[in-house]
């Protein structure tokens, strides 16, 4: 029998365009997943914009930033782009990330940024 392995995921924020009022919080710490497992990563935001959007990095051990996905505020649907998915709610000014089926390549650090659109 093979066990699944552990992959660690570590949340942080970003911001890019300084131009505007906006403040990204990814308050969850660390965490530890079975391969195979569904993640969810939450991100809660602030910004004085009516269109902007909202994004989502991974940095593997490796060392580069790859991008994953975007929310754009005035889209109606929630974005998803292959195991991954975003569960947007605008009232509420926060955005989850859902990772279906984790992998071992999945262990990173991620980010939320926001920006302006």
């Amino acid at each position: 029998m093979v066990l699944p392995r552990l992959l660690k995921l570590v949340m942080a924020s970003m911001w890019l365009r300084s131009s505007f009022a906006q403040k990204v919080t990814q308050a969850q710490p660390a965490m530890w997943v079975q391969e195979k497992e569904d993640v969810t990563l939450l991100c809660s935001y602030d910004t004085s914009e009516t269109r902007y959007g909202l994004l989502w990095y991974k940095q593997p051990s490796s060392g580069g930033m790859v991008f994953l996905i975007l929310q754009n505020s005035y889209s109606q649907k929630n974005a998803t782009k292959g195991r991954y998915s975003l569960n947007f709610q605008k009232a509420s000014k926060s955005i989850q990330l859902v990772i279906s089926a984790s992998q071992l390549g999945d262990s990173a650090v991620y980010f939320c940024a926001l920006r302006a659109t």
